[in-house]
């Protein structure tokens, strides 16, 4: 399709100032000139858009990343391939959504006859899921840049944003607070002693003496101690609320932002110790299972079954993700519930529903509180607005430690922690089960 170009544009404008002059100095030769200019810029607009290429013989390629994460940096590439004996002028403009980010979406290059040039347009995405750009407009230039052509092409392209992994670094502190441990270095932060046993070694001060071995110690003739290892080959599930209750925003993102941040650290630190994870996705009915394991692959592979969840404003059925929870998960298994501490619905729903695997279980339910709830609790009044407000914010927090007591009640671990301190604490949690034998 041809189309007009800039250059043609500065032309016109050009010509018609020309013609006010002329009009206001000889005013019978205007209607002359002004016909011999327009044949003039019509024939040089013809012999243009004969020398125009067609835009399909231009080669074209988009290369994206596979994966990509918010808030990282990638790169997407347009490869152009020019097939004429001549250099060609070209513009491109890609179909890269505005969730994407992109430096820019168009672009003006010249590519050397019979060569191939690449662009590099760098992206931010700001939004999880999968970008599948397809369309490419191209417009070919012809030799005087006054016609161009232009086609639209079906170039597919696919790539996948995946959440941020923001506490990865929280993760990989605690793995290491963990392999010290298993090797027998105390750390201030996890104390206690594991579940299998480890070796023997000579006694210190630093030893408890419920850990002598007495029929070593006298065989050696010296006092010799039994040392423990946390046990390895235990079970780790994450049961993540895609419901109602994961829609409400907490520092500007949904919960369930913060929960997948919790989810990939928890795997992160499990199967970075041995020990297996898995994953369960559901609202009112189970979306997504993810079978527990050890593999150094599995943060990936949990990684991939959430980039693309998004909460469902239903009420999540618990009853029935604990049971089928419960049909592939049947050895004793850590429980982490992935939740908001709503009181009404943790009373009608969660409350109801939790003795089925807190029987045979053991269960914690995180959940990530507002901190601008807690600062409107306790800052200063100065007007009604300001007073309701805070009223509102001491009943909020009130009904969510009601609810959090209810749950331990029944025998469930609460973590009620801001967004940031949730991964970490949950982490803390899960090691200090492990080295006291709950798990």
């Amino acid at each position: 399709m041809p189309v007009p170009t800039g250059r043609l544009a500065i032309l016109v404008a050009a010509g018609s100032l020309g013609q006010i002059a002329v009009a206001i100095v000889a005013r019978d030769l205007a209607g002359v000139l002004l016909i011999g200019w327009l044949l003039l810029l019509v024939g040089f607009m013809l012999e243009d858009l004969a020398s125009t290429p067609n835009p399909e013989t231009v080669g074209f390629r988009r290369r994206l990343p596979t994966v990509t994460a918010i808030g990282d940096t990638a790169t997407a590439v347009w490869i152009i391939t020019n097939p004429l004996d001549r250099p060609l002028r070209l513009g491109v403009s890609d179909e890269l959504s505005p969730s994407l980010r992109p430096v820019t979406r168009r672009s003006r290059l010249t590519v050397p006859a019979r060569s191939t040039a690449e662009v590099e347009i760098p992206f931010r995405p700001i939004r999880r899921g999968r970008f599948t750009p397809s369309e490419v407009v191209i417009r070919a230039e012809g030799r005087l840049g006054l016609v161009a052509r232009q086609s639209t092409r079906e170039v597919a392209g696919e790539t996948r944003v995946h959440p941020r992994f923001r506490s990865r670094q929280e993760a990989e502190l605690r793995i290491n607070r963990a392999r010290l441990l298993h090797s027998g270095v105390r750390s201030t932060r996890l104390r206690g002693a594991g579940t299998e046993f480890d070796q023997l070694r000579e006694y210190t001060v630093d030893d408890e003496s419920r850990r002598l071995d007495w029929a070593a110690t006298a065989r050696a003739g010296r006092p010799i101690v039994r040392t423990f290892r946390a046990e390895r080959n235990q079970t780790v599930v994450n049961l993540l609320d895609s419901g109602r209750v994961m829609a409400g925003q907490v520092e500007g993102v949904p919960r369930l932002e913060h929960a997948m941040d919790a989810v990939m650290t928890l795997t992160a630190v499990s199967t970075g110790i041995g020990d297996r994870c898995g994953l369960v996705i559901f609202d009112r009915s189970v979306h997504t299972v993810v079978a527990a394991s050890s593999r150094r692959s599995q943060l990936g592979v949990v990684t991939s079954a959430m980039f693309e969840v998004e909460p469902v404003l239903v009420e999540s059925d618990y009853r029935s993700a604990f049971a089928s929870t419960l049909g592939r998960f049947r050895r004793r298994t850590m429980l982490v519930i992935h939740t908001d501490l709503v009181d009404q619905v943790v009373a009608e729903t969660l409350l109801p529903a939790l003795p089925l695997v807190a029987r045979t279980h053991l269960v914690v339910v995180a959940a990530s509180s507002d901190p601008d709830v807690v600062r409107w609790s306790t800052g200063e009044v100065r007007d009604g607005d300001e007073a309701r407000r805070r009223a509102a914010a001491i009943a909020s927090l009130r009904d969510r430690s009601r609810a959090a007591a209810q749950l331990r009640s029944l025998g469930a671990t609460v973590i009620d922690s801001p967004a940031g301190d949730l991964p970490g604490r949950l982490a803390d949690a899960y090691l200090q089960a492990k080295v006291t034998g709950r798990l």
